[in-house]
């Protein structure tokens, strides 16, 4: 790379991003492997990923996760609102969504705990009929709410009460979802309403009321260095259930942050430079402080760039099987299945490779099994809206060609408001 070609514009986010010439694929794989490597220290040591003290307690590997999978949802969802009807969108987003959730739910609670009761108990008696059982525990988790629980029949508390596990919860990386799925609605409405087509103007002005607000945050923290004073503060929506204002504010900051790219994507310059410049700002916010107002925009920045500008044979991955999504549902369940096991005397990079490798099976499984086939049904229409619309003449619209929306969340630290006190990235 020559200085002229480093201060070199290669075009707009618009000439250089297509459905099937990014990289998005690659970088939603890194991240939910990123969430299994943040998890292998709470859940097996007790202690946060090494990122959390060496960035001054600002955030750790499985936070800027989380952030990137927002930002990348924004502008992939965003895109999706834009050429599709509410009524497909919501489809869309459904069976994106939710069926691989409830395939999880289903190993987890109705597999894999059932197997760790007996291994504890040598037997299965008071597991199904357990005041916190998997009856509970589904009906509480299959709508993403959480409120039925972060354990199933005591199997995590026994863990915990004999120093094999750090985290109560089945799955802790579930409580982004609920975030993402606000996050939808949101774009459906803004879709519907006509927003994203005629006033386009108004995302980009609520990204910026956003970004002030956490700016005033960090002006009156303690330090440079510190955490926005709002963790504790909380809403509960119908629904969807409690939810903290803090994630509310950053995790919707991130994702209209991506959202605003993709409308303006004609605007942005994908640019060697500026790419530098926001790595060494996003690094220098890690060491002396501003990662929520500096340095997840110049996170941001950083992903669309890589997407365009990584070398074409990493385009190809994850464009027919995502298994990030599935990565990320499964990992936090597996890793504390093997915690309580004892895998944690492998140590951590031992512990990591028996995670990583029975997640991704069962990753590929909910993919091949569960995802895609679902994902097949996104045209389906049903019987009485296709005679409707046979009988009056309107074509029955077709959904527009999209990358696969999978592990558009991560897990962080949920603040003590909305879930139980636990030692989780």
């Amino acid at each position: 790379m020559t200085p002229r070609s480093l201060f070199h514009s290669r075009g707009t986010l618009a000439e250089l991003f297509s459905g099937r010439a990014n990289s998005f694929g690659l970088l939603r794989l890194l991240m939910a492997t990123s969430v299994v490597v943040s998890h292998v220290y709470p859940l097996a040591w007790g202690h946060l990923d090494p990122l959390w003290e060496r960035s001054g307690q600002q955030t750790d590997i499985g936070k800027m996760a989380v952030i990137g999978f927002f930002v990348m949802s924004g502008f992939m969802i965003t895109g999706s609102g834009r050429r599709t009807t509410i009524g497909r969108f919501s489809w869309h987003r459904a069976l994106r969504i939710l069926p691989g959730l409830w395939g999880s739910l289903v190993v987890s609670t109705l597999v894999i705990m059932p197997l760790l009761y007996r291994w504890q108990h040598h037997t299965l008696d008071g597991f199904w009929n357990h005041p916190a059982g998997p009856k509970t525990y589904l009906k509480g988790t299959w709508d993403t709410s959480l409120t039925g629980g972060w354990d199933v029949s005591g199997v995590i508390r026994w863990g915990i009460n004999n120093h094999t596990n750090f985290d109560q919860s089945v799955n802790g990386a579930l409580w982004s979802l609920k975030y993402e799925i606000l996050c939808y609605v949101v774009v459906g409405l803004l879709a519907a309403g006509g927003v994203l087509l005629r006033a386009r103007r108004f995302l980009p002005l609520v990204t910026t009321a956003l970004w002030v607000l956490i700016l005033n945050d960090w002006i009156n923290s303690p330090t440079w260095r510190g955490i926005p004073g709002d963790q504790g503060s909380g809403l509960n929506v119908p629904f969807i259930g409690p939810l903290s204002m803090h994630f509310l504010i950053h995790l919707g900051f991130v994702f209209l942050l991506g959202a605003t790219v993709q409308l303006y994507r004609e605007r942005i310059p994908i640019h060697d430079g500026l790419a530098l410049v926001a790595a060494v700002a996003f690094l220098a916010t890690l060491q002396w402080g501003g990662v929520f107002v500096i340095g997840y925009p110049a996170f941001a920045y950083l992903l669309f760039w890589l997407a365009v500008r990584l070398p074409r044979p990493f385009q190809k991955i994850g464009r027919k099987r995502d298994y990030s999504y599935g990565i990320y549902i499964y990992g936090f369940t597996v890793e504390q299945a093997l915690a309580m096991l004892g895998y944690a005397k492998y140590g951590k990079l031992g512990f990591f490779a028996c995670a990583i490798t029975a997640t991704v099976v069962l990753a590929a499984l909910s993919w091949h099994l569960v995802e895609s086939p679902m994902m097949k049904l996104k045209d389906w229409t049903p019987g009485p809206i296709r005679k409707l619309k046979a009988r009056y003449g309107a074509p029955v619209p077709q959904a527009a060609a999209e990358a696969p929306a999978g592990a558009e969340q991560a897990h962080s630290r949920e603040p003590e408001a909305v879930r139980p006190p636990t030692v989780s990235a």
